[in-house]
């Protein structure tokens, strides 16, 4: 259930390049429409959401700064609530649009 609340709420975040979670317990999404800097981004949406994601960087040194990776090794309430927080902040950047410089996360 917790795979398929992330698997159809993501892509309406503009996070719709996803790898498969084949028997995974977390989702690796392409962030590349709001960042180069996994790092960074994931900082941001823990300091502004509450939500703690990984940033690719830490799985792919060459390509993963466009990546971040979503667990959802918990409880459905807790994805249900990462979503509900997580999804407005998406939404706003991609409202202001992508830019270079990170400082804006």
């Amino acid at each position: 259930r917790n795979r398929t609340i992330l698997l159809e709420a993501l892509p309406q975040m503009g996070l719709g390049r996803i790898a498969p979670p084949d028997g995974a317990f977390y989702i690796y999404a392409d962030a590349s429409e709001f960042t180069d800097d996994s790092l960074a981004l994931c900082e941001a949406l823990l300091r502004d959401t509450g939500v703690a994601t990984a940033p690719g960087i830490d799985f792919d040194p060459v390509n993963g700064r466009r990546f971040i990776r979503f667990s959802f090794a918990v409880s459905t309430p807790l994805v249900q609530e990462a979503v509900r927080r997580i999804g407005p902040w998406f939404a706003d950047r991609r409202i202001a649009g992508r830019t270079a410089d990170t400082a804006r996360l």
